[in-house]
């Protein structure tokens, strides 16, 4: 939904106001319009409209968790809001039911979000919010916004009043300093993968191409340009830091660290153990799908057929120096590999950053929180189980973060299966109530041998007993 929204409508209090409309506001939209009773809820997005990662909508390109991991169904399976009620409002589902994909195309997700997004009430694009304040007196949250026109400039200022807020901003494409004054300087071809599409066909006609990052966009990037570019003439290369190309690790139980279990148990850990704990998990996010490592081998040996190699380098443990323009049109780039010491440069016509996401900063937005907010020894905000900031006892109002946490809460932050569940949290703390009742156990690994159960809910099983030393 777009346009203006009556002042009067926004002066009477909501029950939550949401800052942001991705796949997880998206969810809590949809699960907060099932609530009994109904909720005085709004979202705002200073985007026109709905779109999840345009430029990474390649073709063929899947989702990386099963369609079970839509808006709603693995809090609510009888939402109208699902993937397979988005299919029987397109007369499809039994076209799905004989294609029996598990794993839907991204751009099939985008479809589906974008349906939801058309048709949920209380969404807002082109709006932006500029600030969130607490406001002792009324003992509610302040949202200020400006609404966007069609070209995106200012139309309007306007406010919402509301006892809770859900930041769901999402994340920023990252550039590593090394690369980001080329990347910000124009005409110049550094392009962020989350650009790709937008980009491609330059790309495709490009002398020489690099693509840099070892995660599952630069492997669906160079595996397109791969495909898309004349036989023995490929002129492509790959880099990345990690030490190897490595598949993401999907077996059944390592999945079990993508659960509401796991996610208890992070929780719980102490501040310095989580911190040690995270980088040693990237191949749960950012290890590449195997499919797609087995299509570019595939690939890769189709093209030595005939004899001779594909003009392909694909080098892992290295890293970028720096970089600079060669005349006005190549990029060079200053490479070190990390296990051999070893510094060479290479020439290219184009770069394509497959460097991933950071999170966007709020921290403007919420300058007017800023005396209430608690943070950790590092800075950083801290969240409670419940997704809510830490804020002063005075404030009795709640923020709550979606993918803001993974500090906090661990690798699933990001991941959109635990996105209705996360919802599910969020809207049983806002009302109090338990309108999406949530499962007891959802692991068959017991993450520590002080089993954490969700709060509320008796234990399971059988207890261990602690060892007592004499």
């Amino acid at each position: 939904m777009t346009g203006s929204t009556p002042q009067q409508d926004l002066d009477r209090p909501h029950d939550l106001v949401g800052v942001g409309i991705g796949p997880f506001n998206l969810s809590l939209a949809a699960l907060a319009d099932g609530v009994p009773g109904g909720l005085a809820a709004t979202f705002f997005e200073q985007r026109p409209a709905f779109h999840w990662h345009p430029g990474l909508l390649i073709e063929g390109a899947t989702l990386q968790v099963p369609f079970l991991a839509d808006l709603v169904t693995l809090a609510d399976p009888a939402s109208p809001w699902s993937f397979l009620g988005y299919l029987k409002s397109r007369e499809r589902l039994f076209p799905f039911y004989f294609a029996e994909k598990f794993h839907i195309q991204r751009a099939e997700y985008d479809a589906y979000c974008r349906w939801v997004s058309e048709r949920l009430p209380g969404l807002h694009f082109g709006h932006q919010v500029d600030s969130v304040r607490w406001n002792p007196e009324r003992r509610l949250f302040e949202v200020d916004f400006t609404q966007l026109d069609q070209d995106g400039e200012a139309a309007a200022l306007g406010r919402a009043y509301t006892r809770n807020v859900v930041l769901g901003v999402g994340t920023e494409p990252y550039v590593p300093e090394p690369l980001r004054p080329l990347a910000d300087a124009p005409g110049v071809p550094v392009v962020h993968s989350a650009d790709y599409l937008a980009h491609r066909e330059s790309l495709l006609a490009a002398g020489h191409v690099t693509v840099i990052g070892s995660g599952q966009s630069g492997a669906e990037v160079f595996l397109d340009l791969l495909r898309g570019r004349p036989a023995g003439a490929e002129r492509i290369s790959w880099l990345s830091r990690t030490e190897a190309f490595a598949p993401m690790e999907y077996s059944k139980l390592g999945l079990e660290q993508f659960t509401p279990d796991y996610t208890r148990y992070f929780h719980a850990l102490p501040e310095q153990v989580r911190g040690e704990l995270l980088p040693r998990q990237w191949q749960l996010h950012k290890g590449i799908d195997v499919d797609t490592l087995a299509a570019i081998h595939d690939e890769l040996y189709r093209r030595s057929l005939h004899g001779g190699w594909p003009d392909a380098v694909l080098t892992p443990g290295v890293r970028v120096r720096t970089a600079g323009r060669v005349a006005t049109t190549q990029v060079e780039l200053h490479l070190e590999h990390v296990q051999q010491a070893t510094r060479s440069r290479l020439t290219t016509d184009a770069v394509v950053l497959a460097t991933g996401y950071r999170e966007r900063p709020v921290d403007r937005m919420l300058a007017g929180l800023d005396p209430y907010l608690r943070h950790d020894a590092a800075g950083r905000a801290r969240i409670d189980e419940r997704y809510r900031l830490v804020l002063d006892p005075s404030v009795t109002g709640a923020v709550y973060v979606q993918n803001a946490e993974r500090h906090t809460h661990g690798v699933g932050a990001p991941d959109l299966g635990l996105a209705a569940w996360r919802s599910a949290v969020i809207l049983n703390a806002v009302t109090g109530k338990e309108p999406y009742p949530l499962p007891r156990r959802t692991a068959f690994t017991r993450f520590g041998l002080d089993a954490r159960e969700a709060p509320g809910i008796p234990s399971q099983g059988r207890k261990l007993t602690p060892l007592v030393e004499h």
